[in-house]
């Protein structure tokens, strides 16, 4: 039987490879600290689950769901945006509900993208940017995020060549895996890169409400008044602790929002309309929330990045999300083997993210503090 030769240009998926590993070690009995995927081990607050409980025995959200999302979801996200960052959306064009929003980040080359065409990518990044690029049948062009740059891409450095045939330019800041941020500034430059070589600007926005002192990202709305060129995404799974749940959204350029929808319609069938009531009592009630949670992750990256330098590893305390990239000596997957075999941690190496993740491996702090500060003390096994 033969299968798509798509498939054998796509690598192990990252973090599918880290569970087997965990899962072995786990069988052997191993008490093991779990710093590599990013899945918070909070619960998803008390007053989204009754808002859930609630609209389930409504009989009429049992059916099919809009495929756009609810007016009410969209409304709830325009007001978000409005209150967060100052932008105005339209609820009814530049507004997408995704099951996701990794689902729309994958699905985005499938709706714009024809063949030939080149999506430049941020390496290290998210795998789904370069991975659904692939799949649609896009070539892909890999932007190095180097610590000499901030981890921004120089967006200078892109060949000429490519630019003739680049489509989207897939951005994430704050960052995942680096955690490094972005200015106004750096948006704006991006805009005008954008401008001259006809691109469509997809800004993987995640993380905007995991900051620390006083940082507030930016969203690249706020630079693109006009939505001439972009695009945003983002989720309610690390804001509000509902990865499971499976609810997001695309907001930005009403015609690449159309695209997008268009495609959507033809393989999904929207979101179950109680979990988009659950969303908007999140997005409605939840900015309380979102500051308890900065909160916790502030004090366990405090506990974590004070603990690793303390044993000599070079780290930084980031503005924003709840990672930890840190140097190391060598081989990341070989760091992360040790880690695992001579301390029962889990991390996840940088090459993983793409070539120029090497030399790096990142930490997630879903964990209480005295996990952390045990994990601290097995690291001292890899010194």
């Amino acid at each position: 039987m033969r299968f798509s030769s798509k498939l054998s240009k796509l690598p192990p998926y990252l973090f599918s490879e880290i569970d087997r590993a965990k899962r072995e070690a786990k069988a052997k009995g191993k008490d093991v600290i779990d710093l590599g995927i990013g899945d918070p081990d909070q619960p998803t607050p008390d007053f989204i689950i009754k808002s859930l409980c609630e609209a389930v025995k409504d009989p009429s959200n049992h059916r099919y769901a809009m495929d756009q999302g609810s007016p009410g979801l969209r409304n709830e996200i325009a007001n978000w945006y409005r209150r967060k960052f100052g932008v105005e959306l339209n609820p009814e064009d530049e507004i997408l509900a995704l099951i996701g929003s990794k689902e729309g980040i994958a699905h985005l080359p499938f709706a714009v993208n024809n063949s030939g065409e080149i999506n430049l990518v941020p390496n290290p990044g998210y795998p789904p940017y370069r991975n659904a690029s692939i799949l649609a049948g896009a070539e892909v062009f890999e932007m190095p995020l180097l610590e000499d740059n901030g981890f921004l891409p120089d967006l200078k450095a892109v060949p000429s060549s490519v630019l003739n045939k680049a489509k989207i330019i897939y951005l994430n800041y704050p960052n995942n895996p680096t955690s490094a941020t972005a200015t106004y500034e750096f948006f704006q430059e991006v805009l005008e890169f954008a401008e001259k070589y006809d691109l469509i600007v997809a800004q993987d926005m995640a993380y905007s409400e995991i900051v620390y002192d006083g940082y507030r990202a930016v969203s690249i709305l706020e630079v693109d008044k006009e939505k001439r060129r972009s695009i945003e995404f983002h989720s309610l799974s690390k804001t509000y602790n509902m990865t499971g749940w499976r609810i997001g959204w695309v907001c930005g350029n009403k015609e690449v929002i159309g695209a997008l929808a268009k495609f959507k319609s033809n393989i999904d069938s929207g979101i179950f309309q109680v979990i988009q009531d659950a969303g908007i009592t999140a997005l409605r009630d939840g900015d309380d929330y979102i500051r308890t949670m900065q909160a916790i992750y502030k004090t366990r990256r405090n506990v974590f990045v004070e603990g690793l330098r303390s044993i000599g590893f070079d780290v930084d305390y980031p503005k924003a999300t709840f990672y930890i990239w840190m140097k190391v000596s060598g081989s990341s997957i070989e760091f992360a083997k040790q880690a695992l075999e001579k301390a029962d941690i889990v991390c996840t190496p940088g090459v993983g993210f793409g070539k120029y993740g090497e030399g790096y491996v990142r930490f997630a702090l879903t964990l209480n503090p005295d996990r952390l500060k045990e994990a601290v003390e097995r690291l001292k096994r890899l010194r």
